[in-house]
């Protein structure tokens, strides 16, 4: 990975390309990094001039190739469905843009390991989008587990669990394989915590045993469509036509680490009450912590021989890497939104030169051509009943 430092006489622009849940979540986030946004881009002229409307940018843009063409755009933001991610991520980079991509980076890991040759020979900034890391409390227990605080790694448990597809009538096109790929709830929220335990730990997931549930076999897709995290509910069934489900929305992964730790963590979007909750635990040969999505400003500690602790999310309290993606003093609360501002403030720090590329604590293409390569195993191994080892390129 390289740097290109923009013109001096201007700053950095972005443009994202994607109109849903998460796109506009990306240009919040940039706003708020310092970084201008450009335009965006949608399915269709409409959608992009509406979404440019909405969100008060300068311009939406009615074609990609009309993005790519605009000499004011130094870095794209990939937020569109999956399918799209391979095309439009190399096109970019081909067009010497600088590419932060939504998680998956493709939707095969031949596709992956191609964008990850494109980036290398294109001397541009490229990374994938995985948030969670920067919640400040993430940096300090990798600051931790890194200066062996908690000793030796024994085991890694956790989950990532919603609830936003409970019901048959609720419909996104994430729920196909043509759309979203053959991995869904494992592929789409369960990378996240796969990245995270990766990222936490600075060790690599080597072998998988998978064991896939599919809740709903049929789902009622509404003829108007629907958005992420909208129900359709009763109503909606009325107005929709049947479609045969040929993904999971559950699963639960057993996981060998290479350092000799195991692993355990649950998936599911059918989870009743469970809005977006990631939990993970590492148990340490000295200690343990326990983190929580749903209350991202306090840390478990766990000890044998003394009381337990709750750390509290304190810049001053903080080790310096988890300090320096703080922003605000202990007791004012920083979330989702937040992962988003220090994620991409970590991005064009290397954009603009100020921060090496090897400093830089983003998931980098390499990393997300790693979890193709472990969903690819993740579901060869449920297909195939049995435990399924990594592959390392």
């Amino acid at each position: 990975m390289s740097q290109l430092t923009p013109s001096s006489s201007r700053p950095v622009r972005a443009a994202v390309i994607g109109t849903g849940f998460i796109g506009p979540v990306h240009v919040e986030g940039l706003r708020r990094a310092g970084v201008e946004v450009a335009g965006i881009l949608g399915s269709s002229a409409a959608k992009s001039t509406a979404a440019a409307e909405r969100l008060r940018l300068p311009r939406g843009y009615a074609t990609l190739n009309e993005l790519l063409a605009d000499d004011a755009v130094d870095a794209v933001h990939v937020a569109s469905p999956n399918r799209h991610h391979f095309e439009q991520t190399a096109a970019a980079l081909q067009a010497g843009k600088h590419v932060l991509c939504e998680k998956p980076l493709a939707m095969t890991s031949d596709q992956s390991r191609e964008l990850v040759a494109i980036a290398a020979g294109s001397g541009r900034v490229a990374g994938v989008a995985y948030n969670i890391r920067f919640y400040p409390l993430c940096h300090e227990i990798a600051a931790r587990i890194a200066d062996r605080q908690l000793g030796r790694t024994l085991h890694v448990t956790g989950s990532y669990v919603q609830d936003w597809l409970l019901q048959p009538t609720d419909f996104n096109w994430r729920v196909t394989a043509a759309d979203g790929g053959p991995l869904r709830a494992v592929a789409d929220i369960g990378t996240h915590w796969l990245d995270l335990a990766q990222f936490l730990t600075g060790d690599r997931v080597v072998a998988v045993l998978a064991d896939l549930q599919t809740v709903h076999p049929e789902r009622q897709r509404p003829l108007g469509g629907a958005e992420t995290f909208t129900s359709g509910g009763a109503e909606a069934s009325s107005r929709a036509e049947s479609v045969a489900i040929d993904t999971e929305d559950a699963g639960t992964l057993l996981l060998r680490f290479a350092g000799g730790a195991k692993g355990v963590v649950h998936v599911s979007q059918t989870t009743a009450g469970r809005k977006n909750r990631l939990q993970i635990e590492i148990a340490g040969e000295r200690s343990a912590v326990s983190f929580d999505s749903e209350s991202p400003n306090s840390l478990w500690i766990g000890h044998r021989d003394r009381a337990n602790e709750t750390l509290i999310r304190d810049p001053g309290l903080l080790s310096g890497p988890a300090a320096a993606i703080a922003s605000y003093p202990g007791g004012h609360a920083e979330g989702f939104p937040d992962t988003f501002k220090q994620l991409f403030a970590s991005f064009y720090g290397v954009v603009r030169g100020e921060v090496e590329p090897a400093a830089a604590r983003f998931a980098s293409f390499a990393d997300g051509h790693r979890e193709l390569l472990l969903c690819e195993a993740c579901l060869q191994s449920a297909r195939e009943e049995r435990w399924v080892e990594v592959p390392s390129s």
